[in-house]
């Protein structure tokens, strides 16, 4: 397990996150990006924000990154695979950006109840939810490599 970096790059950073966002590039400007993601987030734009949840694939997604791929897992129920695409849709609509949860090697079932769950938030909670899950991911994906 590593301690968190002081420094890394928009490339370093963009693998974590999913993607070359406006909050990855603030972050590679930043001492101790992971530490400090909460204080970039608070200065990013809504629609910066939303753009950094939407670099993100979404949970039972089929074309995932290869760390995506290990983290949501291989247990592949057609029901739970249909509801997580329904409740994502939904989710989608309603909140206006992706829904982000910090897998952790939770099944997708239990996955399916935390976004049935989160669908009763406000937007506002959602929108800040799903940056603490996506620091959360990204955290974790550098102390495991």
């Amino acid at each position: 397990m590593r301690d968190l970096p002081r420094k890394l790059t928009a490339d370093e950073l963009a693998e974590l996150f999913e993607g070359g966002t406006q909050f990855v590039e603030r972050l590679a400007e930043t001492e101790s990006p992971l530490e400090h993601a909460d204080d970039v987030i608070a200065t990013l734009t809504e629609a910066q924000k939303i753009d950094a949840l939407s670099a993100h694939p979404a949970i039972g997604a089929k074309n995932l990154s290869t760390r995506s791929a290990e983290e949501q897992g291989a247990d592949a129920d057609p029901a739970v695979l249909t509801e997580l695409a329904y409740l994502n849709q939904v989710y989608e609509e309603k909140f206006g950006f992706r829904f982000v949860v910090f897998v952790a090697a939770r099944p997708k079932r239990e996955i399916l109840n935390v976004l049935g769950e989160r669908i009763g938030n406000t937007r506002e909670e959602e929108l800040e939810t799903g940056l603490r899950e996506l620091v959360a991911i990204a955290r974790d994906r550098w102390t495991r490599t």
